[in-house]
């Protein structure tokens, strides 16, 4: 059995204070026995497109930057999984800013990096707009890590409305896919919950994702709800808008118990389809 926990942050325009806020938190959820931490999507930074040239930072793990040090150092003093949300991103190679989320495991070691596939360009007429391309790159990998409970798949909020991350994820035996995610109040409230739930009853394993907390001084009003689903697309964790700590139990054999009950995974016709996770990126 694995205690989950996911950090619901205030999250402001000064990144040092950002920084210190996610620390406290790492370090409580740990104290109160979680095995993996999660921050949320801009953890270290307003979310915002003029913000993410600001805010980015190299992610080099020879020589690491502010946001990631903090993170290498959450990790290793509360000796757990620490998901960091994500952050703006600068490849130092080429300049192009990427929304990218790391993984450190209990030693401080930087497992995983992904970044965000999907970029959140959308308009909803006379509601919202938004355009992450206009300042982004997209990522052009899967990305998963492993743990003493299983595999994790990772994503990064708008590619949770793509299912073929989490089938792929659970196609290689990964037990839960974690989103960091900014979900806003229009867009919200009409599928945060759902997709949630989606991605966890196709795939019959645990999804979870985690959002700042809402602040309406802020530009971008982010939706909160941080949730757990279980294999049965249950929520068995959530919260509403405001700053806290979601906890959840994630019981990998509950996985098995699921698919043997309703066995979709052995009875997928791939003569009549085509397998999206035969050949991934």
């Amino acid at each position: 059995m694995m205690k989950l926990a996911l950090v619901q942050l205030a999250v402001g325009a000064h990144k040092a204070a950002n920084l210190c806020n996610a620390r406290a938190k790492v370090l409580e959820a740990a104290q109160a026995g979680a095995h993996m931490v999660v921050l949320p999507e801009c953890f270290n930074s307003p979310y915002g497109t003029k913000y993410f040239g600001e805010y980015a930072e190299t992610i080099d793990s020879s020589q690491l930057g502010e946001s990631t040090q903090a993170l290498q150092e959450m990790a290793r003093t509360g000796k757990v999984y620490v998901i960091g949300g994500s952050i703006p991103e600068r490849e130092s190679t080429t300049g192009r800013l990427f929304n990218t989320c790391t993984v450190w495991n209990p030693e401080g070691t930087l497992v995983a990096q992904h970044r965000k596939l999907h970029l959140f360009d959308i308009d909803i007429p006379g509601r919202i707009a938004f355009r992450e391309s206009d300042v982004l790159s997209p990522g052009s990998s899967l990305t998963s890590f492993t743990t003493p409970w299983g595999d994790f798949g990772v994503g990064i909020c708008y590619d949770m409305r793509f299912p073929e991350l989490a089938m792929v994820a659970a196609r290689r035996g990964c037990v839960g896919m974690v989103y960091p995610g900014a979900f806003n109040t229009t867009t919200g409230p009409m599928h945060w919950e759902l997709l949630l739930r989606a991605r966890a009853v196709d795939n019959q394993m645990f999804v979870a994702a985690c959002s700042p907390a809402r602040d309406v001084e802020a530009e971008y009003h982010a939706w909160g709800h941080s949730t757990v689903v279980d294999p049965s697309a249950r929520v068995i964790a959530t919260t509403d808008e405001t700053p806290g700590i979601v906890y959840a139990d994630i019981d990998p054999q509950l996985i098995d118990e699921v698919r043997r009950s309703i066995p979709v995974t052995t009875q997928r016709r791939f003569d009549v389809y085509p397998d999206v996770a035969a050949n991934p990126r």
